[in-house]
């Protein structure tokens, strides 16, 4: 197991026992009314960790007014102008994301630690394909993994030359495989927590399967603390596709949906029937399977670890728990039936 020094954002421990979702408002900062409007929407979705982007001191103002209307940690991401972090910092947000190698020289980067410090903020390092320095990429010649870490690795040392460790690293890129080498290597060679993400993934579908496979491949390998799915697109999305892969590997809560492919030899419409009760129990935070099942065959057998579930027949279904039959029932009863089911298994 991944030995991990663990960093407080806000009330959360980043330690390796939990995993947390983070996504960012993407509402011009100039509308703090839209921001923090934003922000709510996130956190009633799910969001653990919220992003803002602080590209001046007018945006400044965004900490405090988000901070008094949401209770989760809220992060403020920053570029080039360590008088912005210090601002922010004052303000009392919870983390501050910033590259100290281009905030300028050493006495500006300690400025910005010791402000984290006394503030018991931690720090964000963010490096990404788009931002390596010049030197790294002539001597690596692309933004391959060994690139970025090292990259990683050398703005964290700037910080701790200034005696400051509570420090996070996330290390992107826009392609699958080189994020996926990135954050193991990363993972052998340093004990911060790892916040995990495929940056520029692109749009809802596309970008919800780079993610799933890059995010969700080191998360089965044990490592990352939190992680952001990056879409162009509305960010409550984000926290939708986060939350799903969570559940994918067995590490969120609510209701995880099984279902077969439907063949030949489904005789009721469980495409249908399946996205009905996708969206019934979609807001069910019980840890349980259900199993929407096309016919005998993959039904209470390939399934019978579901809590509950149904097997079409021709114009009918049986309803198994565990893999035990129930009863029959007719095709217009199986929703409302299962449903039944599915709230006794979560009173009891």
């Amino acid at each position: 197991m991944r030995k991990i020094h663990s960093v407080k954002v806000g009330e959360l421990a980043l330690d390796g026992k939990r995993i947390y979702i983070q996504s960012m408002l993407n509402v011009p900062s100039h509308d703090i009314e839209g921001n923090v409007r934003q922000a709510k929407e996130l956190q009633k979705a799910g969001c653990e960790i919220v992003r803002v982007s602080v590209p001046d001191m007018k945006a400044v103002k965004l900490i405090d007014a988000i901070k008094s209307e949401i209770s989760v940690p809220l992060v403020a991401d920053i570029h080039f102008d360590y008088k912005i972090a210090l601002e922010c910092a004052a303000a009392g947000v919870d983390k501050i994301r910033i590259n100290p190698g281009n905030i300028g020289g050493i006495d500006r980067v300690k400025a910005v630690a010791d402000a984290c410090a006394a503030g018991n903020i931690p720090i964000r390092i963010g490096v990404n394909s788009g931002s390596l320095e010049k030197e790294i990429l002539a001597k690596y010649g692309s933004p391959c993994a060994e690139a970025l870490v090292e990259s990683a690795l050398g703005h964290a040392a700037l910080l701790e030359d200034c005696g400051f460790n509570d420090i996070v690293i996330s290390i992107k890129s826009s392609d699958v495989k080189t994020m996926i080498d990135a954050y193991r290597l990363a993972a052998e060679k340093t004990v911060y927590p790892l916040h995990l993400g495929v940056t520029e993934a692109g749009t809802e579908r596309m970008g919800i399967i780079k993610s799933a496979v890059g995010i969700g491949s080191l998360l089965c390998d044990g490592i990352g603390e939190t992680i952001r799915v990056s879409l162009t697109d509305d960010p409550v999305k984000e926290v939708q596709a986060a939350k799903d892969i969570l559940k994918a590997i067995g590490k969120g809560s609510g209701v995880r949906l099984v279902s077969c492919p439907t063949c030949g030899r489904t005789r009721i419409d469980l495409v249908g029937l399946a996205k009905k009760v996708e969206e019934a129990v979609k807001d069910i935070p019980a840890d349980i399977t259900v199993a929407v099942m096309g016919c005998a065959v993959n039904g209470p057998g390939e399934a019978r670890e579901a809590d509950i579930g149904i097997a079409g027949g021709d114009g009918c279904a049986v309803i198994f728990r565990k893999g035990e039959l129930l009863r029959k029932v007719s095709e217009n009863d199986i929703l409302p039936e299962l449903m039944a089911e599915i709230n006794k298994i979560v009173k009891d």
